[in-house]
């Protein structure tokens, strides 16, 4: 009786030890390849928010309009439409390790770029080398998101992915930082005379020259560094062992993977929900500063006002992993979306500096959002999450179709007596009713 009672309770440990097992959101031993992983969450993010104020410095700099200043995201979130799917094959070739060099080896590239697209002082060389870029940074976000969901239990696979996505805020702070102190700040194009005009539209032909060549200097030398560090990230993951947890499969079938992903209606609507997300949030990253240049800002305060956008967005990308172990992952991203809404909705009709500041508080809603509806996306795709993750990743062209249409809006000035740039985040609005809309459907579906 004594040993059949011994039996039980080591059956219980053994089961409480499991149980243990599985709720850990990092395990002991994929620790090193998780701060690794993650740390590259940093540097795309680092990538994205040094980018975006970049539509307001070159619109200034080459004298363009908005449109045109606007392809810069264009380019940008299109080199990873472009190279999510190829990305996705190569992992089912190789393994993740390998593409993360090889993608790291494009972004080191794209970045290196900058230095002759300076020298030549051609805005399309410049878009050349952000398309490069991210060419690399698709190859990195198509193997990281699937990799850190796959490193351990599948129950904490959402919050572990939100805890990764947590460093790329981090990055975007920094990439924020340096571009307001080290770029905005230093652009001798942005300088206004005592009545708010820009002292560079009167220069002559030849002063205008050589204010132009010393604030490309300026766009190109923390590029330059960027892509030092990354060949430096490089060497680092080269010489370290990083799991391989799917199976290579030289034989799979596309066609019937992207059938089984079509079939798949929490992917599908995932997919599309992503679409806006991004575009969403390029939006309101990329014009928080003409919106506030629109109401008297130097685009170095507009600059601050991002930054702090950004820390919201950090702190409360922290409180939603936390309140997803309370409550569901769908129903708390359509809480959030409902949340944008309601910012979005005073940004455009109230307008001033409250609209401003609801348009900063906005990154609070949209803090949890990509991770969440990755993870809900991917939930049940199986032996096809390399290949889901990459339409995930390639719904990021929302960021590169978006902010040039916002941008041809905010162009006309004024709209049904309405300021053009307030008009203009009706499409940022419009993008949270989807996601409202698919965070619905899928609590109400499970």
């Amino acid at each position: 009786m004594m040993t059949n009672n011994v039996g039980v309770d080591q059956l219980k440990q053994q089961e409480k030890e499991i149980k243990k097992k599985e709720e850990k959101v990092i395990e002991k031993k994929y620790l090193i390849p998780f701060i690794l992983i993650s740390s590259l969450f940093a540097l795309w993010g680092f990538a994205n928010d040094i980018t975006n104020p970049m539509v307001s410095a070159f619109e200034t700099v080459m004298e363009i309009s908005t449109f045109k200043a606007s392809l810069i995201q264009f380019a940008f979130y299109g080199g990873y439409f472009t190279m999510a799917l190829p990305a996705a094959i190569l992992i089912k070739k190789y393994s993740y390790k390998k593409v993360i060099l090889f993608g790291l080896g494009l972004y080191a590239v794209g970045c290196l770029l900058f230095i002759p697209a300076a020298q030549y002082q051609i805005f399309g060389f410049f878009l050349v080398s952000l398309y490069i870029l991210t060419f690399g940074l698709a190859f990195l976000e198509t193997t990281a998101n699937p990799l850190i969901l796959s490193l351990g239990s599948p129950k904490t696979a959402t919050r572990r992915l939100n805890f990764a996505q947590s460093f790329n805020p981090i990055g975007s702070i920094t990439g924020m930082f340096v571009a307001q102190q080290f770029i905005l700040s230093k652009l001798h194009s942005a300088e206004k005379a005592a009545d708010g005009s820009l002292l560079y539209s009167t220069l002559s032909a030849v002063e205008k020259e050589g204010v132009r060549m010393h604030d490309l200097l300026v766009i190109r030398d923390p590029y330059a560094l960027l892509g030092i560090v990354v060949v430096c990230m490089l060497v680092i993951i080269a010489v370290t062992k990083i799991p391989q947890t799917s199976k290579k499969d030289e034989n799979f079938n596309i066609k019937e993977t992207i059938i089984r992903l079509l079939k798949n209606i929490d992917y599908r609507e995932g997919v599309i929900a992503q679409v806006f997300y991004v575009g969403a949030q390029i939006m309101c990253w990329t014009f928080i500063i003409k919106y506030a240049e629109n109401l008297g800002y130097s685009k170095a305060d507009a600059q601050s006002l991002n930054i702090v956008a950004m820390v919201i967005f950090l702190s409360c990308r922290f409180i939603a992993t936390y309140l997803m172990k309370y409550i569901n992952t769908a129903l708390l991203l359509m809480f959030f979306a409902i949340g944008g809404i309601s910012t979005m909705s005073i940004t455009i009709f109230i307008g001033g500096d409250i609209g401003l500041y609801a348009l900063v508080a906005t990154s609070a809603f949209m803090s949890l959002m990509f991770p969440t509806i990755y993870g809900i996306a991917l939930d049940k795709v199986g032996n096809d999450s390399e290949f889901g993750a990459a339409g995930l990743v390639m719904a990021i062209v929302g960021g590169a179709l978006m902010p040039p249409l916002q941008g041809k809006i905010i162009d006309q000035e004024v709209i049904m007596g309405m300021s053009a740039v307030n008009f203009s985040f009706i499409l940022p609005l419009i993008c949270f009713i989807v996601i409202a809309t698919f965070g619905y459907r899928r609590y109400s579906s499970n």
